[in-house]
């Protein structure tokens, strides 16, 4: 799974990527400060207790003594990525930071369709807003008033639309003559073929194209369509290609009123946004890695640590830090990507293990991957998800909670946890 983190430059993306990502890059207070797209893996907690914790129960059921590590507090998992306290796991999830969006950018103007294709393979994207508004809509950093929230917003809807509706555009007349010669399959399968790079499916085109149909009525036959319609068409499209969340950034140094129009705007029609602090979230981060506090992401709060020893300068830091979390409740990130992640790109948590009586892996590993699939994956879903070659031989699967056979159709769901029996 890919989230793409987009927006104007200097709003707070790279700050965002680096903080969520533990990655070092360039971050400064000037446009396209980054330049090539950088990937890197964030770590989300699940909202379920790591199945970890079942297990542990099943094992004292038994009267078995389980030796766990102190500072684990209780979970015995092993994790191939990521880690597990306290029953908390978190899994991991790809972020794309790309260059800033200016406007035009579907013209060639900034880095161009470059910015566009980075975006291309996304589940979804993250458009950091700067809530404070003392950037121009370039990224300038102007002061106060120098752009609205909600211009910002619109700028970079239009730009996708623009970009989507250019490549519709450019070869709609021969799209459209084969809906003349062969009816609206041969138009949907046109579209697929025009759009399939950056993730439609054909089914996506044809489900799209008809609510398109039926929404407007009074529309004359596809071969006709002018630019407009085609505009309107794309749009439609994009937002089911590229669903774009939002994270209102800077909220700690802006007054509510300065961004609460978008969300109003947002929120009106059914969207999600979420105030952010990517600064906030940076800096409990790099005190985390030092040992200065416990921090782990997801967390509200934090605690200084034991052993640190902090002079006033840091003490003052720290301290402002939990200010911050504390008026926002957290620094906000964590949370939009988690919303993001369950409940807009609707994902479960599924386990595949070797041996469903111990829930271990061929190398004795404690349920070794917590793996993130689409609501009403089967079986065999998950199978392809862990490799091709299982999903090729699958025979059959077992739900290693009840030990009850399952099939290639069975729909799991959240927390199964499963083994697949396949040919080698």
């Amino acid at each position: 799974m890919r989230i793409g983190l987009v927006g104007k430059p200097n709003v707070g993306k790279s700050t965002t990527f680096s903080a969520l990502t533990e990655t070092v890059v360039e971050i400064a207070n000037y446009p396209f400060t980054t330049i090539d797209a950088n990937i890197g893996i964030a770590w989300i907690p699940l909202r379920s207790l790591c199945a970890c914790s079942d297990l542990t129960k099943k094992i004292s059921d038994t009267g078995r003594v389980i030796e766990t590590e102190i500072e684990r507090k209780g979970s015995i998992c092993t994790p191939r990525t990521g880690s597990c306290i306290e029953h908390r796991r978190i899994v991991p999830v790809t972020l794309v930071d790309v260059a800033g969006l200016v406007p035009n950018a579907h013209q060639g103007r900034g880095r161009g369709n470059q910015f566009l294709s980075d975006l291309a393979n996304c589940d979804a994207l993250i458009q950091v807003v700067d809530a404070s508004g003392t950037t121009d809509i370039e990224g300038n950093p102007i002061g106060e008033g120098a752009c609205n929230p909600e211009d910002e917003f619109d700028f970079l809807i239009g730009e996708l639309d623009a970009w989507i509706s250019g490549i519709l555009n450019d070869s709609w007349s021969r799209g459209a003559r084969r809906a003349q010669a062969e009816g609206q399959s041969a138009l949907v399968r046109y579209i697929h073929s025009q759009l399939s790079g950056l993730g439609a499916t054909e089914s996506m085109v044809a489900s799209n194209l008809n609510s398109f149909i039926s929404e407007n009525p009074n529309l004359d036959v596809p071969w006709t369509w002018k630019e407009d319609i085609v505009n309107q068409l794309a749009s439609n499209l994009r937002e089911q290609l590229f669903p774009v969340y939002i994270a209102a950034n800077k909220v700690d140094q802006a007054e509510p009123s300065k961004w609460m129009g978008l969300k109003e705007q947002i929120e009106a029609k059914g969207g999600l946004i979420e105030a952010t602090s990517a600064e906030t979230e940076l800096g409990l981060r790099r005190a985390a890695k030092v040992g200065a506090i416990q921090y782990r992401p997801g967390d509200n709060d934090f605690t200084i640590s034991k052993s640190a020893e902090l002079n006033e300068v840091q003490k003052k830091g720290l301290d402002e830090l939990a200010k911050r979390i504390q008026k926002m409740g957290g620094t906000g990130l964590i949370s939009l990507i988690s919303s993001v992640v369950f409940d807009r790109l609707d994902r479960i948590v599924a386990y595949p293990v070797q041996d469903e009586s111990k829930w271990i892996d061929g190398d004795g590993r404690i349920l070794p991957d917590a793996l993130l699939i689409p609501q009403g994956s089967t079986a065999k879903d998950l199978a392809y998800a862990v490799h091709t070659d299982l999903g090729d031989g699958f025979i059959r699967a077992t739900d290693a909670r009840t030990g009850r056979v399952i099939g290639a159709d069975h729909e799991l769901a959240n927390d199964d946890v499963v083994k697949i029996h396949a040919k080698t």
